[in-house]
This record gives structure tokens, sequence and C-alpha cells, in this order.
């Protein structure tokens, strides 16, 4: 009976088959430009057609992120601050909107230079990233607004009247969902250096007293408040998706 030798790949030839790029075309500096020139030209597009469509309905947006501060009287301290203050809710939700294919013609960009391994890697942290920045907006929505807005009124109850500049209130709120957004990446950013083999989970957690000190900070330099409750409920989210990071990794053998 006739047999067929069949040549299995070595753990060598395996790690060379993902350290290469695929399909690799030699392109000059000069296209390189071009090529980021364009990619930056099709990303600026879509944002301003995200502010301008969210500017056209800016007045249910200032209605939704109002409804943290119910009890609150807003007023316009100079004229045209509400206008001003509709451009800015305009351009950071138009950001926010048009952000999936600003991410896409960034992917555009760099996947050509990207190994094998690179690209597997790319799918799940980019769909993991995308996820987690919308529950940090909204953990910052339902619970770090509402706690820090609490804490306020509580404490000038009976004595001041709680009457706000509407521009202060947009600038603290938009601020602190973007940052608390971008604070959820902190897992994703793990697990990208843990699978490319930068940092292991036992590293990390070596220096969990760094990273408690660490998330004390952040927590006060992120949060646009100075009231000390929503500085620690940042913290305690700092904390939270860092081991949870370092158990995602742990898992994965890494």
């Amino acid at each position: 009976m006739d047999t067929t030798d069949t040549k299995i790949p070595s753990l060598t030839d395996q790690q060379t088959y993902l350290n290469e790029i695929p399909n690799d075309v030699e392109m000059s500096l000069f296209d390189h430009i071009e090529e980021l020139r364009r990619r930056i030209f099709y990303g600026l597009i879509a944002v301003v057609i995200g502010m301008i469509s969210c500017f056209i309905f800016v007045k249910p947006l200032v209605q939704w992120l109002q409804f943290p501060a119910q009890d609150v009287e807003f007023l316009q301290l100079a004229p045209g601050e509400f206008f001003f203050v509709s451009i800015k809710v305009a351009g950071y939700s138009g950001f926010l909107i048009s952000s999936p294919f600003v991410l896409y013609q960034i992917l555009q960009f760099v996947l050509p230079g990207l190994t094998r391994r690179e690209r597997r890697l790319l799918g799940p942290v980019v769909l993991g990233s995308s996820i987690l920045f919308l529950v940090g907006l909204a953990f910052a929505y339902w619970v770090l607004i509402p706690a820090a807005l609490q804490f306020f009124i509580n404490y000038g109850a009976g004595i001041v009247a709680q009457s706000w500049s509407i521009d202060r209130y947009f600038e603290f709120i938009l601020l602190l969902m973007f940052s608390t957004g971008l604070t959820f990446q902190i897992p994703i950013i793990q697990l990208a250096l843990g699978f490319l083999g930068i940092v292991s989970s036992k590293q990390m957690l070596k220096v969990w007293r760094v990273i408690v000190l660490g998330s004390v900070i952040l927590g006060a330099v992120l949060t646009p408040s100075t009231d000390p409750l929503t500085q620690s409920l940042l913290a305690t989210a700092v904390l939270v998706l860092y081991f949870s990071g370092i158990g995602m990794l742990k898992l994965t053998g890494n």
C-alpha cells in the first residue's frame, strides 16, 4: 500500500509564516505621503459630515445630555453661549458617529505593513476597543455624572441656588464621558501587549501596588471635577479593568 508523506510544518516555519507581511509591495516615500494625505482627507470629510448632521439635531442631543441634572436650572451667561455649546456638542457627537469610518481609513493605511500575526489581532482589538469605549461612555453617563452632580447639589443644598452655566456643565460632562471611554481601553492594551509577547500577565500582576497608586492619580487627573466620589469611582473602574485584563491574559495562557 502506497503511503504519501505529509510534511508537518515545524514551529520555526509557523513563526516565520506568522511574522511575514503578506502581499508586501514596495512603496516610495512620496507614495506613502500621498496615501496618508488621501486617508486623512477622507477621514476629515466624514467628521465634518457627522458634525453637520449632529448640529441639525443638536437640541435633542442637548436635552439628553441635560437629563442627569434634572433639578438644575441652566443659564446662558454670555451672548451666544448656547450656540457655541451646540457647536461643541455637535463636534463631540459628530466625531463619535464618524469614528468607525475614520478608524477604517486608519486601518487601510497601516494594514499593508502588518504581519500575519498582527493582522490576527486586529479584528478582536478593534471590536473590543469599540465596545469598551461605548461601555465607558455609558458608565460615565449613568454612574459617574449622576454621582458627581448629586455630590455638588447636596453639598450646596440650602445655601446656594442650583443655577449653572450651560457651557461649564457641558464642558464637564463631555470631558468626563470621553476620558472615561478612553480609560476603558486598558484591557485592550493589556491583551495586545500580552499576545505580542511584550509583557506577560505575571509581570502585570507584580506591579499591582504601582497600578493602585496610578489609578488614584489617573482618577484625579481625568475627572474634571474635584469631588472625591467621582474620582474614587473612576479609580475603582480602572482597577477592575486592569485586573480583568490580567484575568483574560491568564485564560489565554499569556
